[in-house]
Order: C-alpha cells, then sequence, then structure tokens
C-alpha cells in the first residue's frame, strides 16, 4: 500500500519544479507530464512522463492510479479534462473552472455577470467593430496569450490590422478592452480547498514591463485598508463562484480614481505569488497542494513587515555561451547578502526569459528593494540596469 497518494502534475516548468520542495517535506508523491526531456521540473521530479498535454492518451496515461491532478499551466484542452473526470480523476482546478482562465472572453461575460467590476470589454471582429469599441484601447486574443503575447495597445485604426490578422490565422476571438487609468497593478491570491476552505494572502504591488512581471512587493505599500479587503473580497468571490480548487491569482488595476478593476486571473501558483516561499507563513506552492489533496490550508500570514520578489530575467545582450552559469553568481549575491534567497528555474538564459527569482524581506522596504534589485542584477549580468 502506497504510504501517500500520488499527485499527478501535467507541465514541466518552473511553477512544477516549486511544488516539488513542499510536496517532499507534505511526504507527496508527484508524478509529472513533462514536455520535454530535462526541463525545470523535470530535473527534481523523478517520476516523470515526456509527452504532449493536448494528447487524451498521453494525458490517462501519466493519471494511471493517481486520485487527483493538477496544472503548471493552463492549457490542457476542456474536453481532456471531461473525459479523466470520467474515468475517476480529481482534475483541480476543473474544467468548468479552467475554461474562465483560458478564453479570456469567457471570463469577462461570466464576471460580467456576476457583478465583478472589470475594464469596459467586447468581442470584436472588424476594423468597424473596433473603431465603434472606441481608441484607445487594448486588443487581447482571447485564448494562448501569456507575459504580453497576444496583447496591443492600439490608438488608431492602421494599429488594429496586426491583430486581426493574428486572430483570424490562429482561429481565436479578439477581446477589446478599454485602456484603463490605472494608479499601479496588483494582484489578490487566495487559495481553496474541495472542503470549501479558503485563506487569503496580503495584496501585493506589481511591476509590469512590457507585459512581464518585474517585481512584487508585498504587501503594496499604502494600499487603503478598505480597498484592500476589497480586492480579497474580490478574490475569494471569483474562486467560490467558479468553484477553484487550488491557488488562484487575481490580477487587478487599482483606478486613480479608487477602485479595483479585475485585469487578469490564474488558476495556478503565479508569478505575483512567489514572495510567499520566504516571506509568507504557508507559501503558495504548499497551499496549492493542500488545497488539491483537500488537506488544511497553511497560513497565508506574511513573516515580515515587508517582503519583495524580483525576476530574474535573460538581458538582451545575453548569449548562453558567453554568460556563463547562473549558478556562477552566488558567490558574490550570497555573500554579499547572507538573508537573501535566490530561486534559479535550471534554464538556460535567452533575452527576456524567466530564469530565476529572488526574494528579501525585513522592516524597510528600500533597503528590501536595493537587496533584491543587486541581486536580480548581479545574477542577469547586467548591473548597470539595477535600479529598473
Amino acid at each position: 500500500m502506497p504510504l501517500a497518494p500520488t499527485l499527478a502534475v501535467i507541465g514541466g516548468g518552473q511553477l512544477a519544479r516549486m511544488m516539488a520542495q513542499p510536496a517532499i517535506a507534505l511526504g507527496l508523491p508527484l508524478r509529472l507530464l513533462a514536455e520535454a526531456d530535462g526541463v525545470s521540473a523535470a530535473q527534481v521530479i523523478p517520476d516523470q512522463l515526456v509527452g504532449d498535454y493536448r494528447d487524451l492518451d498521453t494525458l490517462r496515461e501519466v493519471t494511471a492510479g493517481c486520485a487527483v491532478v493538477t496544472f503548471d499551466h493552463e492549457h490542457v484542452p476542456t474536453e481532456h479534462l471531461r473525459a479523466l473526470e470520467a474515468d475517476g480523476v480529481a482534475c483541480r482546478p476543473g474544467p468548468e473552472a479552467l475554461v474562465h482562465a483560458q478564453d479570456k472572453g469567457v471570463m469577462r461575460e461570466v464576471l460580467g455577470a456576476m457583478g465583478v467590476p472589470c475594464p469596459r470589454n467586447a468581442i470584436v471582429g472588424s476594423p468597424e467593430e473596433v473603431e465603434a469599441f472606441g481608441f484607445p484601447c487594448v486588443l487581447k486574443t482571447t485564448r494562448g496569450g501569456y507575459d504580453g503575447k497576444g496583447v496591443w495597445v492600439v490608438r488608431s485604426a492602421a494599429e488594429v490590422t496586426e491583430p486581426l490578422a493574428v486572430a483570424a490565422r490562429t482561429g481565436v476571438r479578439l477581446l477589446a478592452e478599454e485602456l484603463v487609468d490605472f494608479r499601479r497593478e496588483l494582484s489578490a491570491l487566495v487559495a481553496r480547498s474541495p472542503s470549501g476552505q479558503a485563506a487569503a494572502y496580503p495584496v501585493v504591488a506589481t511591476l509590469q514591463v512590457d507585459g512581464i512581471c518585474r517585481e512584487v512587493i508585498a504587501p503594496a505599500p499604502n494600499l487603503d485598508p478598505t480597498l484592500a479587503a476589497r480586492a480579497q473580497e474580490l478574490a475569494l468571490q471569483v474562486a467560490g463562484e467558479l468553484g477553484v480548487i487550488g491557488i488562484l491569482a487575481v490580477e487587478l488595476f487599482e483606478t486613480t480614481d479608487g477602485r479595483v478593476l479585475v485585469n487578469e486571473l490564474a488558476m495556478r501558483p503565479h508569478n505575483t505569488g512567489h514572495w510567499t516561499q520566504d516571506g509568507a507563513v504557508t507559501s503558495q506552492f504548499e497551499n496549492h497542494l493542500r488545497a488539491v489533496m483537500d488537506l488544511p490550508l497553511g497560513s497565508p500570514a506574511p513573516r515580515a513587515r515587508w517582503s519583495v520578489m524580483v525576476n530574474i530575467l535573460g538581458a538582451e545582450h545575453t548569449d548562453g555561451a558567453e554568460v556563463g552559469r547562473l549558478y556562477d553568481g552566488y558567490p558574490h549575491a550570497l555573500a554579499r547578502d547572507p538573508r537573501l534567497r535566490v530561486h534559479l528555474y535550471g534554464k538556460e538564459l535567452r533575452p527576456g526569459r524567466k530564469v530565476g527569482h529572488v526574494n528579501t524581506y525585513g522592516d524597510d522596504l528600500e533597503d528590501c528593494l536595493a537587496r533584491a534589485r543587486h541581486a536580480a542584477a548581479w545574477f542577469r549580468g547586467d548591473l548597470g540596469n539595477e535600479s529598473e
């Protein structure tokens, strides 16, 4: 008899990789479906299968003998997840919830019906419909976009051609949204179990550059407590009404007139929650595992007054053959800051690619920011931009 049930994880990226350590502590075996040999999570999860998540037979093979399956990404076809559920495998989150993270058009329609505040939006299919919606606006492919891909800010009819062409070529719908006048971007992270237990982490401020998260500050500085509570309430409402199991990240705009609007949803551990690995009593990765296995959730309370996460990205001049190994950054970074926490993903450096992150924490926010920015710049090999 196995000592504990095995949890299947679909996707071999860094999110699956970072589930491994809390799984070890919980005594929870993981079985991985990786997209290729040697990808990030495959380096640390020995029970693995290499295959295509779009193939139902492969999904059935990796989940055989597993009571529960969860995900590193949100791209598994919902019809395959329904088939797994029919086989008796619990998909967490399930297809009825996950579709709202897969399809932005469906998400906007359902959130609107729930009364959740969102930017003004509409599905568009022609230059005339975009013009009728109004410039400037944001155009997004409803499926497949991430880290700024599949997103365009358009200010005139001349800029509409490319988004429409991409939507036509890929066979996805195009969503128009108002260009929100926002003060900053926030993220509200919650965990929810099948039993209905939920835990809400402090609302954080995020710095996005070209659609990619660069920095996270927990908690968001100078955020009105009423607005913070409203953001957490919205995240808990969405998780409950959509039936999300596991971690839900609700990315928000804090508008200049003092409101919060829901921007995006992610139903998995999320970049804006990486600070919790070192800055919270229970990390998002452990609470995701606890939630999907229906174990009691851990405390989301912060361990320090401030926590800062800065992503390590490949610099524009990055060439893996020239800059050496990220590992070689340890002597300086760790000697300079013994309290620094570094998380590398086992990935080769490429321009703009997320290859790791650093966490700092303490009572002085400016000190935490300076330490994290310096370390990330050092690993990036681009200290000239450390103040970004």
